[in-house]
């Protein structure tokens, strides 16, 4: 008789198909499911690809926060999302986690339109505390239903100032609410001895520090002695809680804090978080939780480690391990992939600052991700990063130009929206030199619409004083950092994507380009295209089809957005029957609309103009190629409606 195979005993985790389903379980069983979405983490993104880290250490806090609330009536807020995958596991996404960040698969992020679960819809750090206030403010004023909100932050989105003014305002209005700060950047440190119990009690229990309150409101009004405890009592006041209470920067803002606790401890974070809404005041539940737990390569290598494994790359890990890489044969590839262009400006910036000692680099948190970790390794002491936190970036980078140092501030293109006041009033105001490198700029696949860079040509064209760049290839890349460091009458903005460059050799020494002068790469009749950026590349291709039906076009790179060659877009729309822009942006207010007003102020009739750029709406995520496909940024879109307007030249071009 054949014997059968061993059978695995079935998930809990299988069972669960909404929050409300972990209510009826015990502790051990909820310490199992948490394993249990551990596991099924690694294996989905381990082969998939996608936020790794930061969602190994959350799994007993989603467990934990969703055996105890009654979601979506009570509201998790998850700072930024990339440690929300448990927590869409846990809300009814178990089968789906294999498609997210693919095109049409789940969002990367929380999304209000995936889930009724997803309270709010941001990808960028530090927001959740604010959004709870709102929300428990709401509720306070009979606006809605009314329930309880937890905020789940990170140690590194608690360095955004948005986090501190929502702590601000909370505690002076003392709205009822509850931040988790998961601090997944120290060691855990664990509640030890009956007195750190007594201590949290005293914090959390309400009717404690309300009594404590109330007695210390007695004894100022004792005859006799009154007086003296009402002038000693501050400073006894405030010398127990320093010496008592590790979160005292909380307690003056008048929240209670609690901590710090275990956060892979799914028993004490029950207790912890329900002592915590038992307050019915502002508290913060101070968590220690390890990023990558569970996967070694991560959770025993560091922060390192911690740093590598933040995201996986698809068919990066195999029955619970890193997959071995297969070695190249020996010669080396024939047809190197081209470089990237995060890795050519970093290259770059690096030889600048080499030649000018006034050279310096600036990013918030991205130091990898913009390519200035090159910058810190050869020259620490010209790096800077400030934390999640775009405003300070750019306030920094001006009191550096201010004293003659040459700041360049490398921040992508959608999280440089957060400092918009600063490079209005402190830079274009002041014309300081400093050079913002936008990198991301466009459609940059999986992250989505929290992460695509299609607005900044047309927040930044309206502003005096700047001067806004983009290259066709990593070539003109090198040359433009180089003039934007040469360029002492304002700032400049140099914007490029995300991924791969085009592929062509770099240049020895970088050449100064003069300012707002474009260039004619390919001669042609009837049609004139003029790309920004990676427009120049679609153009090109769109060029190519369009030869191969017989029609011979115009290909310029406009290389500025502001100001504009005026002289060029004059040339080509006298010499041409149509004028068509191309630009990885949105349309509204963006080079396009630059070149249109620019020919509005010449004498006589305005050309016929094809504006192709991207939708006016918000992009979803997926592959670049995709969602190119999707909008029509592509040659063949770009042809095809360059043949449609040339066939009925009397019918008017849509935008």
């Amino acid at each position: 008789m054949t014997p059968h195979p061993p059978s695995h005993p079935p998930r809990l985790l299988d069972s669960i198909d909404r929050p409300r389903d972990l209510h009826a379980l015990s502790e051990e069983q909820l310490t199992q499911v948490a394993q249990e979405v551990r596991e099924h983490i690694i294996d989905t993104v381990g082969e998939i690809g996608g936020h790794f880290g930061a969602n190994l250490g959350t799994c007993e806090l989603a467990v934990a926060l969703h055996s105890l609330l009654d979601s979506p009536r009570d509201k998790i807020l998850w700072d930024v999302g990339h440690q929300a995958y448990p927590h869409k596991v846990l809300t009814g996404r178990r089968d789906q986690l294999s498609t997210i960040r693919k095109y049409d698969g789940l969002a990367p992020f929380c999304a209000i339109h995936e889930s009724e679960h997803d309270i709010m819809g941001a990808g960028h750090a530090s927001t959740s505390i604010g959004y709870g206030v709102g929300l428990k403010e709401a509720m306070r004023r009979g606006d809605g239903e009314d329930g309880r909100v937890v905020a789940v932050i990170g140690d590194g989105a608690m360095t955004g100032g948005v986090a501190f003014e929502a702590i601000h305002q909370a505690g002076g209005l003392g709205t009822p609410m509850v931040v988790v700060l998961n601090d997944n950047g120290m060691s855990i440190s664990p509640n030890v001895g009956a007195l750190s119990g007594y201590l949290n009690r005293l914090r959390l229990e309400p009717k404690m520090w309300k009594g404590r309150e109330r007695v210390e409101d007695k004894l100022t009004k004792l005859p006799g002695v009154g007086q003296t405890l009402e002038r000693l009592g501050p400073q006894l006041k405030e010398s127990l809680k320093a010496f008592m209470a590790p979160g005292l920067l909380w307690e003056e803002l008048d929240w209670a804090y609690t901590g710090v606790v275990d956060g892979h401890d799914v028993h004490a974070l029950r207790k912890a978080l329900r002592d915590a809404f038992a307050a019915e005041r502002p508290v913060v539940v101070h968590i220690a939780t390890v990023k990558g737990k569970g996967f070694a390569p991560a959770e025993d290598g560091g922060l390192e480690g911690m740093e590598k494994w933040h995201a996986a790359k698809p068919n990066s890990i195999a029955n619970g391990k890193p997959s071995v890489a297969i070695p190249k044969p020996a010669g080396g590839d024939a047809n190197p992939a081209p470089a990237q262009w995060t890795q050519v400006f970093g290259e770059a910036l690096v030889r600048e600052a080499e030649h000018d000692p006034r050279v310096v680099g600036i990013t918030a948190a991205m130091n990898t991700g913009t390519g200035l970790d090159l910058l810190q390794k050869a020259m620490p002491d010209r790096y800077f990063d400030v934390g999640i936190a775009e405003q300070q970036a750019i306030l920094f980078a001006s009191g550096l130009a201010l004293q003659g140092t040459r700041p360049v501030a490398a921040i992508y293109s959608t999280f440089l929206q957060r400092a918009y006041d600063q490079i209005v009033h402190d830079v274009c105001l002041q014309s300081l030199p400093v050079v913002f490198c936008m990198d991301r700029a466009g459609l940059v696949g999986d992250d989505g619409p929290t992460h695509h860079g299609v607005f900044d040509i047309a927040y930044l064209r309206c502003l005096p004083n700047i001067v806004l760049m983009a290259p066709r290839d990593e070539a003109v890349l090198v040359d433009m950092l180089h003039t934007a460091l040469r360029h002492d009458a304002g700032p400049v903005a140099i914007r490029y994507p995300r991924g791969a460059a085009v592929g062509v050799p770099l240049p020895a020494q970088p050449s100064r380009l003069p300012i707002g002068v474009g260039e004619i790469l390919r001669e042609g009749e009837r049609v004139a295209i003029v790309g920004y950026g990676t427009g120049v590349q679609k153009g090109l291709e769109a060029a190519d089809r369009l030869a191969e039906n017989g029609l011979e076009v115009t290909v310029a790179d406009a290389r500025y957005a502001k100001p504009i060659d005026a002289a060029l877009m004059a040339q080509l729309a006298a010499e041409h029957d149509l004028l068509v822009t191309v630009e990885e942006g949105v349309l509204s207010g963006g080079f396009g609309t630059a070149v249109w007003e620019s020919l509005s102020e010449m004498s006589g009739p305005l050309p016929r103009i094809l504006r192709i750029g991207l939708p006016d709406r918000f992009v979803t995520h997926g592959a670049p190629k995709l969602l190119h496909e999707e909008v029509g940024f592509t040659g063949r879109h770009i042809a095809e409606r360059i043949e449609a307007a040339v066939l009925d030249p009397r019918s008017p071009v849509p935008a």
